[in-house]
């Protein structure tokens, strides 16, 4: 009986919508919004009453909920994020940033119409992959190359438009896994290609790979471990001597090199080798991301020998996995960063990657000043050295030094503080260590640590 007066104590949506009348907040959304949501809010009070909750079930508190509900219908969901974790290719949020020529490409062609299958010169149907398929063989010294949506999506093409039907022969210890479970055997087997596993997981001979070689075999496939790597007692076949077993039983050879660089990078203490390199080595078909190492947005580029780029220009899988305009011209301002500028400087994923560590340590100088400024009450600061990971499954042995500021506020856990921190409008994304908040100023702009300066004056409030 309890339970049942609790319930009636829900008001009726006619009641809360006449009370929200007069609330100039609720009407400035359509009716139809206005009420869904009092539904909803009215039907999880009535679920937390069945629980035996204390829920507060008052009109008041209910119009509280709602307009607190409709408020995140007018705020995007997908929205910037301050990123002080240091790590800068961070794929949960969005891997590399975008530099200026690629924000001003974007923006360009969002705005309206564009020449994305329109050639100027004849005034007929032109080719999306042509905005970019001359700087990429520019900058690879590829004969041809073709852009997908991202680089699982451009191994698969490649399988299927070389290989299917017949078997692709892979080391064992480069049977990969990548983002979101998706392993290499499952593309293999989505192409209609055979696995044929050779080697063992930590040595692979060039004998492993001449003795798998049979009258059904369609290439041969090295995935690049670029998010992890194997050490110790291993052993794999040298890149040129692979590609020359290839071509002397007439098979393609194709690299999954993974993350993909275009110039020579050191950072943290690792290199990786830039695609010209592996086509240099003899490779045919080289695959690689946009938007982790070259510092673009979401991609995947496969660059090579002509005659089979031809093959999968002409595969109908290659409608289904095409690159989308906006991430078209991202690309194309990145790759213009490349061939125009200092990309070291201009790409912001490369200059992030390769800052000095003295600027580091000026930076959060600077932003441990900022913090300070308020004088907030029991507030500690301090720059404190750091080291932290490159992300998005590059440079995995990477360890880049640099530094950060380790906040605590009076009266509230880290845990707490980070909490607050995440929730904002402008979410600011931090570490936790020793619990202390840690804002480490890798990826951090001016305007970044003013927020985060202003954010914790806010929080730091009595009352707040």
């Amino acid at each position: 009986m309890e339970g049942n007066n609790k319930l009636r104590s829900i008001p009726s949506i006619d009641r809360l919508l006449s009370i929200a009348s007069a609330d100039k907040e609720i009407n400035a959304y359509p009716r139809e919004l206005v009420v869904a949501c009092l539904r909803q809010v009215a039907a999880e009070a009535r679920e937390a009453l069945r629980l035996n909750s204390e829920q507060e079930c008052s009109p008041a508190a209910l119009l509280v909920e709602a307009r607190e509900m409709l408020s995140r219908y007018s705020r995007p969901s997908l929205r910037r994020v301050i990123n002080a974790t240091g790590v800068v290719l961070h794929t949960n949020l969005g891997r590399a940033p975008l530099g200026r020529r690629a924000r001003e490409c974007v923006t360009d062609v969002m705005a309206g119409y564009s020449t994305l299958e329109y050639d100027t010169e004849t005034g007929g149907r032109g080719s999306r992959y042509a905005h970019v398929s001359e700087q990429l063989c520019q900058l690879t010294g590829a004969e041809d190359a073709i852009v997908v949506n991202n680089n699982a999506a451009a191994v698969l093409l490649v399988l299927s438009a070389v290989t299917k039907g017949r078997e692709v022969i892979v080391s064992r210890g480069e049977l990969v896994e990548i983002g979101g479970s998706f392993r290499i055997p499952d593309v293999l087997r989505q192409s209609g290609a055979t696995l044929v596993e050779v080697g063992t997981t930590n040595k692979t001979h060039l004998s492993d790979y001449e003795q798998a070689i049979g009258p059904n075999t369609g290439a041969i496939l090295k995935v690049h471990t670029s998010n992890y790597r194997i050490i110790g007692f291993t052993a794999q076949p040298d890149g040129r001597e692979l590609a020359a077993l290839a071509h002397r039983y007439q098979l393609p050879v194709i690299e999954d090199l993974g993350s993909g660089t275009l110039l020579p990078l050191a950072a943290g203490g690792q290199t990786e080798p830039t695609v010209a390199e592996r086509l240099q080595l003899g490779f045919d078909v080289v695959t690689f991301s946009g938007d982790k190492l070259l510092g673009a947005g979401q991609a995947g580029i496969i660059a090579g020998k002509a005659q089979y780029v031809a093959m999968m220009k002409k595969h109908p899988l290659l409608r289904a996995v095409r690159i989308d305009k906006l991430s078209l011209a991202a690309l194309e301002g990145t790759l213009m960063e490349y061939v125009l500028g200092e990309p070291e400087q201009t790409v912001p994923a490369l200059a992030m990657l390769t800052i000095a560590e003295d600027i580091l340590k000026e930076r959060a100088i600077q932003l441990n000043r900022l913090i300070l400024q308020p004088e907030l009450s029991g507030l500690t600061a301090e720059v404190i050295p750091l080291s932290s990971p490159a992300g998005g499954g590059a440079l995995p042995l990477a360890a880049l030094r640099g530094y950060g500021v380790a906040v605590n506020m009076p009266g509230m856990s880290a845990d707490k503080l980070e909490s607050r921190l995440r929730q904002r409008n402008i979410p600011i994304i931090v570490r936790i260590q020793e619990e202390r908040i840690i804002f480490d100023v890798r990826c951090l702009v001016e305007t970044d640590m003013e927020e985060i300066a202003a954010a914790l004056s806010e929080i730091g409030r009595p009352g707040a």
